[in-house]
């Protein structure tokens, strides 16, 4: 599966769509829903709640491992997706659209994130 070429890239593996009207989406990409397996828990950030660029916001549990959710962007949380939380196997499925995790309203620019092809050439060795 590619990247898509309109979403920006976090070295955790976590994908960042465009803002609109200051508002991002975030989910994890194919390369990391593969490398977990089968997502079976997904623990998301709480509507309201502050994320911080780099930092853990939740966890994604498979059969293989407990994994950290690092936010890609600092900001406050919109919205999370209920559905992934109703069906964490949807992670896997549909990573760049059904599986996407949260939105949140970003406070400042995105910082250090990774184009689709610089995320495929630093992904190109795993």
């Amino acid at each position: 599966m590619s990247n898509p070429q309109q979403l920006r890239y976090s070295k955790e593996h976590e994908w960042l769509s465009d803002a609109e009207d200051g508002v991002s989406t975030v989910g994890i990409t194919a390369h990391a829903a593969d490398a977990l397996g089968d997502v079976v828990f997904v623990q998301l950030p709480e509507t309201g709640a502050t994320v911080t660029a780099g930092e853990p916001c939740g966890e994604l549990e498979s059969t293989k491992s407990v994994s950290d959710l690092y936010a890609p962007v600092s900001g406050e949380v919109t919205e999370i997706n209920q559905d992934v939380v109703d069906d964490p196997a949807l992670v896997n499925s549909a990573p760049f659209e059904g599986g996407w995790l949260f939105k949140v309203r970003l406070s400042g620019e995105p910082d250090g994130l990774l184009s689709a092809d610089e995320y495929a050439s630093f992904t190109a060795g795993s």
